[in-house]
């Protein structure tokens, strides 16, 4: 059953079509709930669904710090859960295991519930999908817009990137409790700033080229384009006050504004408009295992983003978000990922593997091995001026060098 595949040219663009036009197409999971406390109401959540019988995903550090407020909400709707401690990796390996569990299951369970971070609900989706569950995500970081998407993105049991895995629906339920991002290590929200800030620059790339396609091979859409701009405005307004309230444990407006910008309005946009440059050069430095294992996500998209503005020859756009990565404690060089002057090789390596992510052809014009060495070479140098003349002190308080 892990073989099930989702094309989405089989749905939107079939062999005839009235004019062969390109819809555009607007993704959103169901339901959407955010507050402080969420998770403690997780079973009334899920009796939206009507599930009886469900799933829950969750890794063992998860299950140790909530555990037993799930088993209590579930308990309080009358719904049986069978529990699952997540492996750490989005592997199709993991998705496998997960089902086989799911399948000798005691009861017969109708949703897949996943309490953790962006690969604990990559992998929960991959299994909803494949065993037709309605698939409910509850982040417990707001690292990434993993929660409302309709795609898992799939590593090697390494740890490299693979692939892409693409859903027909997203999320049946989202369910976020900012008491529990508040209180997740700060690093993990800042994570999720470079993350949702790459949404607006890419969705705006692929909405103004007319070859531009989001993930599924759509036309990006006016309310996604929305969305996404604003999404970049209420982190540039509220973020260094949600850093600061998130440091002293406190939940203000300005952490509901920003865990929602990184989950929902990230979510929706980048996957309703399209990633471009920053995820391709962002992601490609997952090939660099040190980087993989040691840095996350948004870290890595955050110096993409800087490049790709650079590739579009937008100069004072780079050192606008630059000067935020900087200012919150992003990478803005090579450095801060532990890339010191690579060598041509890595270099090569690292825009070779940018190359093969197909996200990159949403830029308006080709894009060459020899483009990403320069323009990731010049991304470099212009950050170590923005740290130079901003100050790298955010920096090294996350990383406590």
């Amino acid at each position: 059953m892990a073989n099930k595949t989702f094309n989405p040219t089989d749905v939107f663009s079939p062999e005839v079509t009235y004019k062969s036009i390109i819809p555009r197409v607007l993704n959103s999971p169901h339901k959407y709930i955010q507050c402080e406390g969420a998770l403690h109401n997780l079973g009334l959540y899920l009796s939206l669904l009507e599930s009886k019988d469900t799933a829950i995903l969750i890794s063992k550090g998860g299950d140790r710090r909530f555990g037993s407020i799930i088993a209590q909400s579930l308990k309080r709707l009358n719904i049986e859960e069978t529990r699952i401690i997540f492996q750490g990796e989005a592997t199709i390996k993991e998705m496998n295991r997960v089902i086989g569990l799911i399948d000798q299951a005691d009861i017969p369970v109708d949703a897949i519930v996943a309490i953790g971070g962006g690969k604990c609900l990559d992998t929960a989706r991959g299994v909803a999908y494949r065993l037709s569950l309605h698939s409910v995500m509850c982040p417990t970081t707001a690292s990434t817009d993993a929660p409302c998407s309709g795609v898992s993105v799939i590593y090697s049991d390494s740890g490299e990137f693979i692939d892409v895995d693409l859903y027909p629906l997203n999320p049946s339920l989202v369910v976020v409790d900012t008491k529990i991002a508040a209180e997740a290590p700060f690093r993990f929200i800042v994570s999720g700033l470079g993350d949702a800030m790459a949404t607006w620059y890419e969705a705006r790339t692929c909405f103004e080229n007319p070859n531009g396609l989001s993930l599924i091979g759509t036309r990006p859409t006016l309310v996604g384009l929305a969305i996404a701009e604003l999404c970049a405005n209420t982190l540039y307004d509220s973020a260094l006050d949600a850093i600061e309230a998130v440091k002293n444990k406190e939940i203000t407006d300005a952490v509901e504004r920003v865990v929602e910008a990184n989950t929902l309005m990230s979510g929706l946009g980048f996957e309703s408009c399209g990633v471009a440059a920053a995820h391709a050069m962002g992601q490609a430095l997952t090939v660099f295992p040190h980087i993989h294992k040691n840095y996350l996500h948004g870290e890595m998209v955050a110096f993409g983003l800087i490049a790709h503005l650079l590739l579009e020859d937008k100069k004072d756009e780079a050192e606008k978000a630059a000067t935020f990565f900087a200012k919150v404690g992003l990478p803005v060089h090579l450095g801060q990922v532990s890339l010191d002057n690579p060598c041509m090789e890595d270099r090569m390596k690292h825009a070779q593997a940018a190359l093969a992510i197909p996200i990159i052809n949403n830029e308006p014009f080709e894009v060459t091995e020899d483009m990403v060495i320069d323009v990731v070479g010049d991304a470099d140098e212009f950050g170590r001026e923005i740290a130079k003349n901003v100050g790298d002190s955010a920096y090294r308080e996350i990383h406590k060098t």
